[in-house]
């Protein structure tokens, strides 16, 4: 199966295979569209945001550098903004973060719409330096600061029935005006299993480099699941439900055969347009070699005990 080769042209001006395969798919009549913050603990105001009170977590981080502010805040998925990358950054001013509220449904004691400041509390906010890899074949190292998706999830008392935990993201086409392209099946939405939901792992993310979530990360609140494709780690997040059958997610549904539901990274399981194997670094320069993928995406000691007896070329 054919592989990327190094670009010619600077990274941030790439279109990845995946968008563009899928627009003349997903995107019929669209290419005349024309797109025209505070969390909880926010102590000081700096020229990229809030500047957060947290502490760094270093035994969940990785000792690799991170990417520059740069290039995490200005290559983006966020199909809510556009399919560019460069999107995300230039339309998501229009996100209104601040108040927020998440609506909690299902298999929980604890259910109905909940203040962003009290769905945190009472969580000290943690810095975790995590890798990122998209099933595009690029990936970034990212100091996220957050608070653990267990945690959280604890307080809402999930039910014995409870076997899912289902994200939706926001659905306001006048604060994102990307939702106005049938790209996939609105409003967003991801899941994951119980057990991997309440993996140490798994963060609520409302900050990266210590200040705010930019809008085009997903402000005020999105989920990180370092060892899945970026994809599953959903943005602006309004609801979570507990489920006792698999939730549906918005890549799955759209194109099945490409986007399972685990999601897990995954070298020996190729995307049918490409292989992923090796990845390519966002900001490691234009004629940097590429990397090879590692299982789980470098987590396999952590996480891999999740999938015994699963087939994973299966259930990718």
């Amino acid at each position: 199966m054919p592989r990327h080769r190094p670009p010619s042209i600077r990274p941030s001006e790439i279109t990845p295979p995946e968008v563009y395969a899928s627009r003349r798919r997903f995107l019929a009549g669209a290419a005349g569209l024309a797109l025209a913050a505070a969390v909880p603990r926010a102590r000081a105001e700096g020229p990229e945001g809030a500047v957060l009170d947290y502490r760094r977590n270093a035994a969940l981080s990785t000792s690799e550098t991170p990417n520059r502010w740069e290039d995490v805040t200005g290559y983006n998925n966020f199909y809510e903004f556009g399919t560019d990358k460069s999107d995300p950054a230039r339309y998501a001013s229009t996100l209104r973060p601040k108040p927020w509220s998440v609506v909690v449904g299902g298999e929980a004691e604890v259910r109905g719409r909940i203040a962003l400041e009290d769905l945190l509390k009472p969580h000290a906010l943690e810095e975790r330096i995590y890798r990122l890899r998209c099933v595009e074949a690029w990936s970034m190292v990212i100091p996220w600061v957050g608070v653990p998706l267990a945690e959280v999830l604890k307080r809402l008392k999930p039910t014995s029935r409870a076997r899912y935990v289902a994200f939706t993201t926001l659905n306001d086409p006048a604060q994102m005006p990307g939702l106005r392209v049938p790209v996939l099946d609105w409003p967003y939405a991801e899941g994951l299993r119980i057990d991997e939901a309440m993996h140490p792992l798994a963060l609520l993310a409302v900050g990266l480099y210590g200040r705010v979530l930019p809008n085009q990360n997903g402000a005020p609140l999105r989920l990180v699941v370092p060892w899945k494709y970026g994809f599953k780690s959903i943005k602006s997040i309004v609801r979570i439900d507990f489920t006792e059958r698999m939730p549906a997610t918005s890549w799955n549904r759209a194109a099945p055969e490409e986007y399972g539901f685990y999601a897990n990274v995954n070298p020996a399981v190729d995307h049918p347009r490409w292989s992923q194997k090796t990845e390519r670094r966002i900001g490691a320069g234009l004629f940097a070699p590429r990397q090879p993928t590692l299982p789980f995406n470098g987590y396999a000691e952590q996480v891999a005990s999740l999938y015994s007896g699963l087939d994973l070329r299966r259930n990718f």
